[in-house]
């Protein structure tokens, strides 16, 4: 037996008292789940300034010794509009933490030399995002590239030689810099203007306008840019808004990324990974296809450190992109494919996994029931999984040769830290980055419930009661409902679920129909049921909800996000049961939604179809409920919001201003489907506003239309 496979079997046993949270374990037992958030803490309650405040710890880089990990640090300046990231090292065996970078600069993504005696790192220090690198013991950072377009990415190889990065070209400049720099500029000329002629021609926030990301290769020791691993005009790696999407072979000969070459890209979920030998000339037609033969999505590869397989996750259906993630196997002599994680074994989206350094295991992440705990699979183990660890929300994570975890971990109630979790110990904190904020706010807590829903079918739901909580009262309550739709809220630090228990609201949040950790099943059917099963549960939380003795019937809200803005305009034409409904960045109108959207893989899937051949459309769409809007309104959308076009949004206002139901419309005219950090400040600062009127919480923080006018801060 290996040493990583006798390791995470004893792990199993020693971690086995942390895989049920303390809430679901008094709520097993019959306890009140509540009964702990009525005890006094003595701290002040919560404010938006205070989510800020809290330090954000990156993902850790393990020492070649694995006794030392360095990660970025994030800091925001709310009242100077500043954010930054610092380099950190942790000696894991003590905690003691030491700043490697300094000022104001976004150090980001350390990793380690093989002789672990300097560091690589993206910094906008010299003012574009380059490659940097410094020594462990000390020292200035100093440049180490300098291309012109900027480096989106960067990832050493296993000898130290090489770099392989990601940066946005115009593929026919090829590693022209002159020829780049032209195009550049042209763009930014006097007449501003986009054509295209094939769907894709934007996506997420931007339009391509003629780029593509390839993936070049750079000398470690020198920075000079040798040559374009990806030429040819696609985007290698893909889009993603996470994981992984290139690994390196163990003898740094190769490199294996995510593509997706399918000619009707906006219909396509289709990204194979290619394998491309990093010696001699590179031609479009020099990677290899690994996966041709799966018409679903294969990504997050990564290479065996004996370099016999590749592991990666599968998605088996063409254009759904929420079908489950399995982790799959390939055998690199053979092209061969195998499973470790099916339908029947493991029913649970796969995100990402590390190999044992015997090449005969691998520990996989998963979402599960409101977490995403680390698992335990032996190649010939024939479908037997075991867990390992669970632990809130776990940020990202490198398993040891020993077969410990070192990760950053955030919770409900706790902002982010790094952990470890060593033999035969329970998890052990390593930052303290946070300790001075956790000991003077009221950092409020979740009980979890488990409420009847469609059906009969049990949800999953979180509760946070706000501060000074007191069983005896009765408190106004705010249900926000997840995005997606097909995702799940964690136990994750959160500013919504902090900024409103701190101004005297119960912030509720549950997974109902299509949400994912609940099995394939549960995910899969709120195909074409948008607004059925997933509202028919929601209701039903609603009534078990109002059931409490401190809940408020009266004066409760609704707000969401995408597919939760979705279902709050939806909720405005079928139900009356809420005094305020705020919704961000939703979908009102589902036939002009199709047509402007980018994606079109999802509203096909989702919706069965395009709205011509497609009934769903019409069925689901709140544009159709117009003559029932009653509750009063906050909307939210973003101008370079590309997945849902703020169109969206601008639609739905002008029904509720017809309809003379009070409604106020926020447009954030640089922000997309995600908006800025200093954007979000304002989105809790308008929400808070929001509630007040129509709820009776606590007071914003700061005047609105101040904030809107950047006077709030102004010195």
């Amino acid at each position: 037996m290996s040493v990583v496979r006798l390791a995470v079997v004893l792990s199993v046993l020693t971690f086995s008292a942390c895989s049920t949270s303390p809430q679901r374990t008094r709520e097993a037992q019959g306890v009140d789940p509540f009964a702990s958030h009525a005890a006094p803490t003595g701290k002040r309650a919560f404010e938006i300034a205070d989510f800020y405040a809290a330090a954000v710890v990156g993902a850790p880089s393990l020492a070649p010794d694995e006794m030392t990990a360095v990660f970025g640090v994030r800091r925001y300046d709310l009242t100077a509009g500043k954010t930054w990231s610092q380099i950190w090292r942790a000696r894991l065996s003590d905690g003691t933490v030491s700043a490697l970078t300094s000022g104001q600069h976004s150090d980001t993504d350390p990793q380690f030399t093989p002789d672990g005696r300097s560091l690589v790192f993206l910094s906008n220090r010299g003012g574009t995002s380059q490659v940097w690198t410094m020594p462990t013991d000390g020292g200035e950072p100093r440049q180490l590239t300098s291309f012109a377009p900027g480096i989106g990415s960067a990832l050493l190889s296993p000898d130290g030689r090489w770099l392989a990065v990601t940066a946005e070209l115009f593929p026919e400049c090829g590693l022209d810099l002159a020829c780049h720099e032209r195009n550049a500029k042209g763009l930014d000329g006097k007449l501003q203007v986009r054509v295209a002629d094939e769907l894709l021609y934007r996506h997420w926030t931007s339009w391509h306008q003629g780029k593509r990301t390839h993936i070049l290769l750079v000398d470690a020791a020198s920075g000079a840019v040798v040559k374009d691993l990806t030429p040819g005009p696609f985007d290698a790696p893909g889009f993603s808004l996470g994981g992984r999407s290139l690994a390196w072979s163990p003898d740094s000969a190769e490199l294996c990324y995510v593509a997706n070459h399918d000619a009707d890209a906006a219909r396509s979920t289709n990204s194979d990974l290619f394998a491309v030998a990093i010696a001699g000339e590179i031609t479009p037609n020099s990677a290899r296809n690994l996966t041709s033969d799966n018409k679903g999505w294969d990504g997050a590869p990564l290479y065996s450190p004996d370099g016999k397989w590749i592991a990666f996750i599968r998605q088996l259906t063409p254009g759904y992109e929420s079908d489950l993630r399995q982790l799959a196997l390939l055998e690199r002599s053979t092209g061969k494919v195998t499973y470790l994680t099916t339908r029947e074994s493991f029913d649970d989206w796969v995100e990402d996994m590390r190999w044992a350094p015997s090449s005969d295991a691998l520990v996989f992440q998963a979402e599960h029931q409101g977490r995403n705990p680390l698992f335990y699979v032996g190649l010939d183990s024939a479908g037997s999984i075991a867990g390992v660890l669970e632990h809130g929300h776990i940020n990202a994570w490198e398993l040891t040769r020993t077969g410990s975890v070192v990760y950053s971990q955030r919770a409900i109630a706790q902002p982010s830290e790094l952990y470890t979790a060593e033999l035969g110990e329970a998890p052990r904190r390593v930052t303290h980055f946070n300790q001075a904020l956790e000991s003077q706010v009221d950092i409020r807590p979740a009980a979890e419930l488990w409420l009847e829903g469609d059906g009969g079918r049990p949800i999953h739901t979180f509760v946070v009661t706000p501060h000074g909580f007191d069983p005896s009262k009765r408190y106004p309550l705010i249900l926000n409902v997840h995005g997606g739709p097909q995702s799940q809220w964690t136990d994750a630090f959160r500013g919504d679920w902090q900024v409103y228990p701190g101004k005297g609201y119960i912030v509720a949040f549950c997974n109902p129909t299509g949400s994912t950790g609940y099995g394939q099943d549960f995910t899969d059917a709120i195909t074409g049921e948008w607004g059925g099963k997933p509202f028919r549960d929601l209701m039903k939380v609603c009534d078990a909800l109002e059931r409490l003795p401190f809940v408020d019937k009266e004066r409760m809200g609704v707000m969401g996000w995408s597919y939760g803005g979705y279902m709050a305009m939806w909720m405005q034409g079928h139900t009356e049961r809420f005094k305020a409904n705020a919704a961000m960045m939703g979908l009102y109108d589902l036939r002009s939604f199709y047509g402007a959207t980018e994606e079109l893989w999802f509203p096909e899937h989702d919706l069965k179809g395009e709205p011509w051949t497609s009934s769903h459309y019409e069925r689901w769409s709140p544009s159709n409920y117009v003559e029932n809007f009653k509750t009063p309104a906050l909307v939210i959308g973003g101008e370079l919001d590309y997945r849902v076009p703020y169109t969206q949004s601008l639609q739905y206002f002008t029904a509720l201003q017809r309809r003379g139901v009070p409604s106020r419309l926020v447009m954030f005219p640089n922000a997309g489907h995600w908006p800025a950090w200093h954007e979000m400040a304002f989105y809790y600062n308008v929400h808070l506003d929001f509630f007040q009127r129509y709820l009776g919480g606590g007071a914003a923080p700061w005047k609105v239309e101040a904030h809107a006018r950047n006077l709030q801060f102004a010195k």
